[in-house]
């Protein structure tokens, strides 16, 4: 059990604390709802610039590193399709340094051509390396669009294409930071040997001058339902064929999110998970498969991807997962394989709560998710959940209708 306390400053900044006497080291994590979702489909891949650009230094701190380095402190962050986050340690008798830095990032980021050029150039070369001339790289700007029709998700968080961000002006990047990057759009989460007086009264001196920005409110549309399995073939120059199939799922605020996690653990955490053990090492149909779910906060996706064999056909993979999928569609799991499941969950979770680190970023995570408090009753959700429900939503993800699947042909 975590214990925490939160308050809300009057510009709507949210903050959560946790104290962690055993730990020297304070961890400070900021969740900024914007991500991929929140963009344009003319102007994408500008959450992850800002996510760049933060780093580019502000009024007051010219480079952000610097006296967070002198501090002790060590620093980074991620973008994804519904979130910026941006998390840092350093020791405690430090801690004020943190408030410094990110508050005034928040309130006075330096916005020169030289940094947006810079930090434009980098990204672009980002999307070059690793999406564009790096074996696979492209996967998911293909399968994306391939299940995804209206939604934003329909594009990656380093944007639908180049352009996009080689046209960013700063006009447009100003406006972006205006209306997302302020208190009442954040969740602060801290972790560490500090008492709660104390971060209550170092969030009042730092972040409370800053005004509150304009309430938002985003409707993004609806994903149709799929009604038909959706293929598509593509040929690179790659090492081996592959096979991505992707099936929509529910949003990670619902229950059957969970069901859904326990499915990709079931079928390919560790060598004993069924599509390792039946699909690599007795079959040997591939050389290597994985299931996971995206854990979006609108409906995301449950994804397998296989690299084939050099002796077997894409139609060969095809029908070994649709077969395994089958069976864990039909079929309950047994007493055994719930309860090895089960307890490689509860471990996860006991690891997530032992740095400080894991503990603000989890409790930032879930507070974004609705309220802090769910971290604690994981464990109690996960094992409220039967056989016949892991069966039940088995059977409704894995319909062929709901089958979106991308051939990744070896040239």
């Amino acid at each position: 059990m975590i214990k925490f306390e939160r308050f809300e400053l009057s510009n709507g900044l949210k903050v959560i604390a946790h104290r962690d006497p055993t730990s020297p080291i304070v961890a400070m994590n900021i969740i900024y709802k914007v991500g991929s979702r929140d963009e344009s489909v003319r102007r994408t891949g500008f959450a992850h610039l800002f996510e760049h650009l933060m780093f580019g230094g502000s009024t007051n701190i010219p480079k952000f590193d610097i006296p967070l380095e002198k501090a002790g402190g060590e620093n980074n962050a991620f973008t994804n399709s519904d979130f910026t986050n941006y998390y840092l340690t350093l020791p405690k008798n430090n801690l004020e340094v943190a408030f410094w830095l990110e508050s005034d990032r928040m309130n006075n980021l330096a916005f020169s051509q030289a940094s947006l050029d810079v930090q434009r150039q980098v990204v672009i070369e980002e999307f070059k390396q690793n999406y564009l001339n790096q074996p696979y790289g492209d996967a998911y700007l293909l399968l994306k669009p391939l299940a995804y029709k209206k939604h934003p998700y329909r594009w990656n968080t380093i944007g639908k294409e180049i352009s996009h961000i080689e046209k960013a002006s700063m006009n447009y990047v100003k406006s972006f930071y205006k209306k997302y990057y302020n208190p009442n759009n954040a969740i602060l989460s801290i972790a560490g040997d500090i008492s709660i007086s104390e971060i209550e009264l170092l969030s009042k001196k730092w972040f409370e001058p800053i005004r509150k920005g304009k309430d938002i409110d985003i409707l993004y549309p609806n994903e149709p339902i799929q009604t038909k399995q959706r293929k598509k073939s593509v040929f690179r120059n790659v090492p081996q064929n592959a096979i991505y199939m992707a099936w929509h799922m529910p949003k990670r605020a619902d229950i059957r999110f969970y069901h859904c996690d326990l499915i990709s653990d079931i079928l390919s955490n560790g060598n004993s998970s069924r599509l390792f053990r039946k699909l690599v090492k007795e079959k040997s149909v591939f050389s290597e498969i994985n299931a996971f779910v995206t854990g979006d906060l609108d409906n995301g996706l449950f994804i397998i991807i296989g690299k084939l064999m050099d002796n077997k056909t894409m139609d060969m993979g095809v029908e070994a997962i649709n077969n395994e999928i089958n069976i864990l569609s039909t079929d309950l799991i047994s007493k055994y394989e719930h309860e090895k499941v089960m307890n490689k969950i509860e471990s996860n979770l006991i690891f997530s709560q032992i740095s400080v680190l894991s503990k603000a970023m989890n409790l930032g995570y879930y507070e974004l998710l609705g309220d802090a408090e769910k971290w604690n009753k994981e464990l109690e959700i996960y094992r409220s959940i039967q056989r016949a429900d892991i069966l039940n939503t088995a059977g409704k993800i894995f319909q062929a209708k709901n089958q979106n699947t991308l051939l990744y042909n070896r040239l």
